[in-house]
């Protein structure tokens, strides 16, 4: 039987490679898990030694913090250029406790930002997050965040409108359902299986490649709305209508104007299951502002020919049909308005809540959405309560550090920025995922101390003051669990921990100890006796949901519980359809909210209470493609999570020349006399990234496409020099609703690069000797 160990992209079958060294983690083999249809290829290769070379050893700290620590003042002047000095795990502690201390004592704990942004691990005691969350909690708590990158938007508009978004994961329509009823999926943005391979918390097995191959042996017609034309890879036919990026909105507008002017919206439906529709109505008809949003109005804004927009139109209605929205689009600005008209859409159709139609926001995203399992809550560590009530939308924190006291608008209140002097990052790589990382970077340099919890000298270590090395899931023991993958992992140790790198569980202990508080925090418990706890505790919760567990020990030894299916398949909404009244939403009026009062209560010049064509600032039809005439598209990664083991051989393999690769058209390679394989300049006003040339006619002209995750790598001038995206794209808010991340709403320009400088990505920083006086 094999051992066991689970990552966000899949479940591992470890056991012991032959001819390996006498290092424990080359004495491994790594295998995906053999129940899964279609395993991942990420992480197969972490504990090769291109990636074990990245791994932070010892606690490590800048020696220009050290030095202005000294003057009683430390100082971020020179994060991300500076030396560092490795030092004990009692050193470290007590440097970490000492700063903690004097933050609370001089401004309080409003001045600790607790970050832990990040798919840390897919275990749930050993969850980054979980631990620092706790661990601040019991000192006085610290300012958080709230919402995601991915779905920042989305979270905050749809229970305005539906229902939460995690409601809507949980209730996706199953794919079995639409392999037998759905006649038209319509994709917005596409179902691209490399974003499915993951799942927070692990993927059991991976559904949404088999599932869409399913629908299309059943006769299902796909057409795929997007710029580019391989993100509905998983079936072999599918029509492709080309849409300028961010007109999404503008689209569906002239999909629903078309099925009112001919009198094939469900006015039944309309009127048992929503509010609002007539002042929608109004405005789509243009009785509320002189335009009426016909398919040719549509057509001048999106590209797509008014023909087509009325043969999608009839098709839509004559047909079972599911209409997807792909979560990038509301990585943009007006983000809400896709989620929002999408759903306005899927009404006007009449048929949410029957079998294979209706809406799903979205297929793909992660491999969650339509799993036949049930939204079980897993092992979770209590975190304590926070009793620092200052919180900011995820994708705000350059405007917090920058504009201390400043305020901004959030879900209809207003918000005021703490004065940070402290960051505690566990978990996560904010030199990935946010936008404009130049701002970033200037942004991280106010507060006066930086901790950070990491395996590998990512970017984020090297801009750090303090950097603890923290342990893999391979190097301790968890349990594996998601929420609707259907499985529970005993998560076992197989190999030891490089240098003197610990889980985030004993680094916070040690600091707790020094800080008065390591009864509160570990309650006398060793993590084996939290797992026992945790588990324990998760039994007796899945008792109610008729679910019995063996005992901890019988787990442990068996290594894998798989639990059992919904009884029945699932039609989003199907509840709600049959009996409104009993199944009321968890909306204002009970109803699905084509107009929401509340919204509109909000007074937002950039989120009506509707939804809305608002043109974006950066788009194609705008005034500055005059100067940056090409869109680009930042999605996600094939080859790794986010940036999670770019160092690694399989993400190396989709570079060109170690550098990420940018993707356009022939026509837009042409103009510019760039060939495969060139190595070229991305570039605007905020900056400008070097990447290799994919020509490839899956893109439409006027489009260029780089994937993230590319380790953060910038040269003198702030020009990166790997292929990360986010130096170009915009650090604003999607709304004033929601403050979500806006990256997708980018122009650029692409030329050839002269004479590029190598990648430095992975060069591990230098590290001093301590001269015997910084300590």
């Amino acid at each position: 039987m094999p051992l066991y160990n689970a990552a966000h992209w899949g479940i591992y079958e470890i056991s012991e490679a032959s001819g390996g060294s006498q290092d424990s983690a080359s004495r491994i083999a790594i295998a995906p898990f053999s129940g899964d249809p279609a395993p991942s290829g990420i992480g197969l290769d972490q504990v090769t030694e291109t990636v074990m070379r990245q791994r932070v050893r010892r606690p490590a700290v800048r020696r220009g913090w050290l030095e202005s620590r000294k003057t009683g003042h430390p100082s971020g002047r020179r994060r991300g250029e500076d030396s560092f000095v490795e030092v004990s795990w009692d050193v470290a502690a007590r440097l970490c406790a000492e700063e903690l201390q004097r933050v609370r004592d001089t401004y309080g704990n409003r001045a600790i930002f607790g970050g832990s942004y990040g798919w840390a691990s897919a275990g749930r005691f050993h969850h980054a997050q979980s631990q620092i969350h706790r661990f601040l909690n019991c000192i006085g708590g610290y300012v958080r965040h709230t919402e995601s990158y991915s779905l920042g938007a989305g979270h905050v508009v749809m229970p305005h409108v539906v229902a939460p978004m995690a409601t809507l994961i949980a209730q996706h329509t199953t794919w079995d359902v639409m392999a037998e009823h759905t006649q038209l999926f319509v994709a917005f943005g596409g179902v691209p299986t490399k974003n499915a391979q993951v799942s927070p918390g692990g993927v059991g097995r991976h559904r949404v490649g088999p599932g869409l191959q399913a629908m299309a042996r059943g006769g299902t017609r796909f057409v795929n709305v997007s710029p580019v034309n391989d993100n509905l890879d998983a079936v072999e036919t599918a029509d492709w209508i080309r849409i300028r990026p961010n007109t999404d909105t503008a689209l569906m507008l002239g999909l629903a104007w078309q099925l009112q002017a001919e009198g094939r919206h469900d006015r039944a439906f309309l009127d048992t299951y929503c509010t609002g529709y007539p002042t929608f109505e109004a405005y789509l008809r243009g009785e509320t502002d002189g335009v009426a949003k016909t398919p040719e109005w549509a057509s001048t804004i999106t590209g797509v020919s008014a023909p087509t927009i009325r043969q999608l139109a009839d098709a839509m209605s004559a047909s079972r049909t599911m209409l997807s929205v792909a979560w990038s689009l509301q990585r943009a600005e007006s983000g809400e308005q896709p989620f929002w008209m999408l759903v306005t859409l899927a009404a006007m159709l009449g048929q949410i809540g029957l079998p294979g139609g209706g809406f799903g926001v979205g297929y793909g995203p992660a491999n969650t959405m339509g799993t036949p399992f049930h939204a079980l809550p897993g092992p979770s560590l209590p975190q304590g309560t926070n009793p620092v009530a200052d919180f900011i939308p995820v994708a705000r924190i350059a405007d917090m550090l920058l504009n201390p006291g400043g305020t901004v608008s959030y879900n209809g209140r207003r918000l005021t920025y703490p004065d940070i002097r402290l960051v505690y990052w566990a978990g996560g790589n904010p030199f990935h995922h946010h936008q404009d990382l130049s701002r970033l970077a200037a942004a991280w340099q106010k507060p006066e101390t930086v901790i950070v919890h990491e395996p590998y000298w990512t970017a984020t270590a090297k801009r750090a003051d303090i950097v603890l090395p923290v342990n893999t899931t391979l190097e301790r023991n968890d349990i594996g669990n998601a929420k609707q993958e259907g499985v529970l992992v005993a998560m076992k140790q197989v190999a030891q921990a490089p240098g003197l790198a610990l889980s985030d569980y004993d680094i916070l202990s040690k600091i707790a100890a020094g800080m008065g508080v390591a009864d509160a925090f570990t309650e006398g418990r060793r993590a084996e006796d939290w797992l026992r706890r945790m588990y324990d505790d998760l039994s007796e919760r899945w008792k109610g949901d008729d679910i019995e567990l063996p005992d901890f020990d019988a787990f442990w030894e068996r290594g894998l519980v798989e639990l059992p299916a919904r009884t029945r398949s699932i039609d989003m909404l199907g509840d709600f359809r049959n009996d409104p009244d009993l199944h009321r939403l968890d909306t204002p009026s009970g109803r699905i909210e084509l107009f929401s009062e509340q919204i509109a209560s909000f007074g937002l010049a950039d989120c009506p209470g509707h939804p809305t064509w608002m043109p974006p600032t950066e788009w194609l039809g705008g005034p500055l493609a005059d100067t940056y005439p090409l869109h680009l598209l930042t999605d996600q990664p094939a080859r790794k999570l986010h940036s999670q083991l770019d160092c690694a051989p399989y993400s190396a393999a989709g570079k060109i020349a170690g550098r990420e690769p940018i993707y356009m058209s022939p026509q837009d390679a042409a103009d510019r006399r760039i060939e495969d394989g060139d190595v070229v300049e991305v570039f605007n006003a905020r900056g400008c990234c070097l990447a290799a040339a994919v020509v490839a006619d899956v893109m439409m002209p006027g489009v260029v496409r780089i994937a993230t995750g590319a380790w953060y790598d910038p040269d003198e001038t702030g020009r990166d020099k790997h292929g990360n995206p986010n130096v170009l794209t915009r650090d604003v808010g999607a709304s004033s609703l929601s403050q979500g991340c806006a990256a997708q709403s980018c122009l650029v320009d692409v030329r050839l690069a002269v004479d590029p400088p190598p990648v430095t990505a992975f060069e591990l920083p230098v590290f001093q000797a301590d001269d015997g006086d910084m300590l």
